[in-house]
Formats: C-alpha cells, sequence, structure tokens
C-alpha cells in the first residue's frame, strides 16, 4: 500500500511500533522483548472447513539482555528500520540489498552485523508473521522466477502487457502482483495449467497448447514463488479460473502442490492469500506410468530419502484423503518415482498431444 499525502501506512506504522517496544522497555528499565510466531510443522493446523495451512498461536521471545539472543534482536531491529526506510520512501527492493542496507561493522570491534544474506533472509520472514505483513507489503521482492503465457492481458507499472503475443518466452511474473502494482485488464482462458519444471512448460509453450486449449500457462521453475502462486490465486479468485497443477511425480512434486492447494508450512500465516483449496493434482500421478504405457526402465528408484519424505506426507492432515493415502503408498510400493521428462520416452510431444488431452478430457486428477 502506497503512502498518502505523507501520511505513513500501516505497515510502516507496524514497523515504529517495534522501535517504540525498545524505547519503552528502556524508559521502564525492562528487557526490550519481540514476539515472534514459531514458523513449524508444531505450530500448524489444518482448518479442515477452509482446506488451509493456519498458524498455530505458539510464539518465542526474541530478547536483548539474553547473550544467545542479543545479536539476533540487534539484527532484526536493523532489518526492521531498512523496511521502515523503504516504506518512508514508497520504494520497493530486493532480500539482496536488504542484506546489505542493515550489513555493517560494529563501532570498536571487528564484528559484523550481518555476515550473510542467510542471516537477513529469514529475519525477514520473522518480521512478516510477526507483524502480519506479507513480504510484498514490506515492499520487498524477490528475483522474477516465474514465467507466463495464455490469453491473459495485465497492466505492469502502467504498461499493457499481453501475454499471448509474447513469442515463446512469455511473460515473466513479478515477484509482487498486488492489485496496486499488477492489474488484470482481461483474462479470456478457460482454466490456469500451473506447471513444476519450466522444460515441461517450454514444451506446452512450443506447441502452443494454451492456444488450443484456451488456458493461461504459468510455471515457477520448482517450487512455485510467492508471486506465482499469487497470481494463479488471483486468477482463481477474480476470473473464477480453475488450477490444475502438473508436477513429477515424486514426494517433492507432491509437496509443491500442497504448498499450492493448502499453503505452507513455514509461512502458514499467508495461506488466506496464497492457497488455492480448490486446485487439482493432475499428474503425474504414480498410477500413470501404467495408464499410459510408460516402462520401468525410465523411472527412478526412490531413495531413503524419497521414501522418509513420504512417509511424512502420509502423516500430514492434509493427505488424509482417501485417494491421496492410495496415491502415495502405491508410489511407495512400486519403489519408483517418474519426471514429467520420462514421457518423452513415448514421444517429444507426448505431454501435450496425448497425456493433457486425455487427462482433460477424462477429468482424470486428484483434490
Amino acid at each position: 500500500m502506497a503512502r498518502t499525502q505523507g501520511k505513513p501506512t500501516p505497515v510502516e506504522k507496524k514497523l515504529v511500533g517495534l522501535a517504540d517496544l525498545v524505547i519503552r522497555a528502556a524508559e521502564r528499565g525492562k528487557d526490550p522483548s519481540i514476539e515472534i510466531p514459531v514458523r513449524s510443522l508444531s505450530n500448524v493446523k489444518f482448518n479442515q472447513r477452509s482446506r488451509i495451512i493456519e498458524m498455530g498461536s505458539n510464539t518465542q521471545a526474541r530478547t536483548f539482555f539474553n547473550v544467545g539472543m542479543a545479536k539476533k534482536f540487534m539484527q532484526t531491529m536493523l532489518v526492521g528500520d531498512a523496511l521502515a526506510e523503504l516504506q518512508r520512501a514508497d520504494l520497493t527492493t530486493s532480500l539482496r540489498e536488504i542484506y546489505y542496507r542493515a550489513k555493517h561493522t560494529i563501532a570498536d570491534s571487528n564484528e559484523n552485523t550481518l555476515d550473510g544474506q542467510n542471516e537477513s533472509d529469514p529475519l525477514i520472514e520473522d518480521l512478516e508473521v510477526a507483524l502480519e505483513a506479507l513480504r510484498e507489503e514490506l515492499h520487498v521482492r524477490a528475483e522474477n522466477a516465474g514465467t507466463v503465457i495464455g490469453p491473459l492481458t495485465v497492466i505492469d507499472d502502467g504498461d499493457t502487457v499481453d501475454c499471448a503475443k509474447l513469442g515463446k518466452g512469455g511473460y515473466s511474473v513479478p515477484s509482487i502482483v498486488e492489485p496496486e502494482y499488477v492489474q488484470i485488464k482481461k483474462c479470456t482462458a478457460d482454466f490456469v495449467l500451473l506447471v513444476e519444471k519450466g522444460t515441461q512448460w517450454n514444451r506446452l509453450a512450443e506447441d502452443k497448447f494454451w492456444k488450443k486449449y484456451n488456458c493461461v500457462l504459468l510455471t515457477g521453475n520448482g517450487q512455485p514463488p510467492r508471486g506465482v502462486r499469487r497470481l494463479a490465486r488471483r486468477l482463481n479468485d477474480e476470473k473464477k479460473l480453475p488450477v490444475y497443477v502438473l508436477v513429477d511425480n515424486d514426494p517433492w512434486g507432491y509437496y509443491i502442490y500442497s504448498v499450492v492447494k493448502q499453503g505452507s508450512i513455514n509461512l502458514a500465516f499467508e495461506s488466506q492469500r496464497m492457497a488455492i483449496p480448490d486446485a487439482k493434482f493432475i499428474g503425474l500421478s504414480s498410477r500413470d506410468p501404467e495408464r499410459y504405457g510408460l516402462p520401468r526402465n525410465v523411472g527412478i528408484k526412490l531413495n531413503d530419502k524419497d521414501i522418509g519424505r513420504a512417509k511424512e506426507l502420509l502423516n500430514y492432515p492434509w493427505f488424509q484423503k482417501k485417494e491421496w493415502q492410495k496415491e502415495i503408498q502405491h508410489m511407495l510400493q512400486v519403489g519408483l518415482k517418474f519426471e514429467l521428462d520420462a514421457l518423452a520416452n513415448k514421444d517429444f510431444q507426448y505431454l501435450t498431444k496425448r497425456y493433457l488431452p486425455r487427462k482433460l478430457q477424462e477429468k482424470d486428477w486428484l483434490d
């Protein structure tokens, strides 16, 4: 949300409130403390009614007069100050620049406030959950990591972008796609196909699958980043488009689907705006190799890490549906995982000419 006539934004007020906590504690001679919600599986719950993951109420106090926490407390305040500066200037910046903005050597020492970006990035996530403000609202953007093509027209920073007229490359999805930054001007698609892998997205784009089946093709090149997930959610909300998710047949593909559908364990508070409870898993299913005649020799043997992850998924509340239990158990029984790329064993265009058309026609997906 941009500043209006010099007035601070709600997010800026929350950030300033962090500094006020320290000042009030100092005035009373008390130990400054910030309550940070715990971001772990132990502090999330699956809301059966809304069908999304929600964050629980467990928090951890981060205090200054604690040898084990003092540095992290100081780092949190430095990052908070940098974020407040962004709000006042009505600017956006990158995760990397936040790291450099908050980094300096402490006076009369050889100690740096931050030694690496791996220290500052988690602090931004901590502040997101503590302030109940998404990274996008904090004006922090990540690198563009997604691509979209299809009958979709958006307005990005005042420029009209027709995603059907950008060749095979498509439109690079920004990390911040909130309505203040990206407006959906027009969309005539019948559904959204969210593809895990860029290689498969390239095949679908090259074969003009989106044109023949009138869909929006999205990819995040792996687990979709927030911009991609948020754009898919907006198309689902605002244009009432069904969302189908196409991932590898392995535990990691299953989890990617669940993040799109139910939300993320790590940032469960964001599920209300990111998750798409009606998203469908269109493949690759553990039974598809049999149905579509893929030979076992194109499968990859499950390793111990795969098996352990699959067993974890079996215990997640959002994978308790009978169909999903059967799906995961069947993969374990077969002992193999299959990449989407393995469909090329049949034909280079098998994905676009046979596999997906049949899936759509038969409504062969998992919910």
